[in-house]
């Protein structure tokens, strides 16, 4: 049988893929990024330089943005029906949201703050330094939306509201609500954190390495969102779950071991500050603190612990934290490979920090 040429006209059509090469900024790809040192080109659309990182692991449904506010300079006011979470990478500045009813909303932020305006909210960002820049990154659930609708005027030029989303008034402020769930799913609902470094957490004894952590709740989105912290001399256990999920380190430094089940060698990304990656689809992926002080990372995907959004997205929440010999997702430390700890404990020693894993891994023990 003879293949034949597809149909005439559209095929295989990605929108938010299209929409990305029209817009006239760098597309960066790799498996993760320094999104401090990205090169950035003027973005007509938000009316500061930009680019767009695509990771290897983002999956269908997220993207990010950087934006650099020149000093003294400010994006255009902008409302969208995606849905984004921010994160200040250097410089401060402040915000203006818009509600539904006009009511202005303002705040100052800094480096490691945490916002998001509600979804369709006019929006506008200002750099308050007349000599630095200030750098955002912008993770969103953009190539769903625009992917569902395919028409940039539904998503950038919308006036329906969702007032049901902007929260109280002192959310805009650094306030917010806490949650209480279970070790793992604690909740902290907000619009803005203004030092993610310093957000009370919570314990998480089941995720290993006397690790502690808050699932943030971001304007009602359907963003997920989650801070987690690693102490000096102790890593996470190993995990896997869908894609995009995109980790952006807060402070500290660290490297981050990724495989397949079966794979016979490791995958190694080291991080600092100001880098993002996204672990692709089932693939195991391993944290480890390397600095001399905490280490602490926020993560954001799409289907949080509020608005799972698929079926697939309920089951990891339920198995996260279970062993994958019981179904669950997560490597205990007694079943992984002998060489990640001898890989840590040597890392460790070139760099005189001491190990902190004797309540897991007894002296003489491994």
């Amino acid at each position: 049988m003879s293949e034949t040429a597809p149909p005439p006209g559209k095929f295989m059509v990605d929108t938010y893929l299209e929409w990305s090469k029209r817009e006239g900024v760098p597309v960066h790809e790799d498996f993760g990024f320094d999104l401090k040192t990205l090169d950035v080109r003027p973005w007509a659309r938000f009316g500061v330089p930009g680019a767009i990182a695509h990771v290897k692991g983002r999956g269908d449904f997220m993207t990010i943005f950087v934006l650099e506010i020149p000093p003294g300079g400010k994006t255009d006011l902008m409302r969208h029906v995606y849905e984004e979470a921010v994160i200040v990478l250097e410089g401060h500045g402040s915000s203006l949201v818009v509600g539904s009813n006009g009511e202005r909303h303002a705040f100052e932020w800094g480096p490691n703050a945490v916002f998001a305006p509600p979804c369709n909210c006019a929006h506008q960002y200002f750099n308050s330094s007349g000599r630095e820049p200030a750098r955002l990154a912008i993770a969103s659930n953009m190539p769903a939306v625009l992917n569902l609708f395919r028409s940039e005027k539904f998503v950038f030029d919308n006036p329906f509201a969702f007032p049901e989303r902007e929260g109280q008034p002192s959310h805009f402020r650094g306030d917010g609500d806490f949650i209480h769930v279970r070790p793992g799913k604690h909740m902290w609902e907000t619009n803005f954190v203004p030092d993610a470094n310093h957000l009370e957490l919570k314990e998480w004894a089941a995720r290993g390495g006397k690790s502690s952590h808050v699932q943030l709740i971001l304007a009602d989105s359907i963003l997920h969102a989650h801070i987690s912290e690693m102490p000096v001399g102790t890593y996470k256990k190993a995990h896997r779950h869908g894609p995009d999920l995109h980790v952006f380190c807060l402070s500290g430094e660290g490297y981050s071991l990724f495989w397949y089940e079966g794979d016979r060698d490791f995958t190694r990304v080291d991080w600092k500050q100001g880098w993002v990656f996204a672990p692709p689809e089932m693939m195991y992926h391993q944290h480890f603190n390397t600095s001399g002080g905490r280490t602490r990372y926020i993560a954001i995907g799409h289907g949080s612990v509020r608005y799972p959004f698929t079926q697939y997205m309920f089951r990891v929440y339920k198995g996260i934290d279970q062993d994958v010999k019981n179904g669950g997702n997560q490597i205990e430390y007694s079943n992984q490979d002998p060489r990640v700890h001898a890989i840590y404990r040597d890392e460790l020693a070139r760099r005189n920090i001491a190990l902190d894993m004797d309540d897991f891994f007894p002296p003489g023990a491994a």
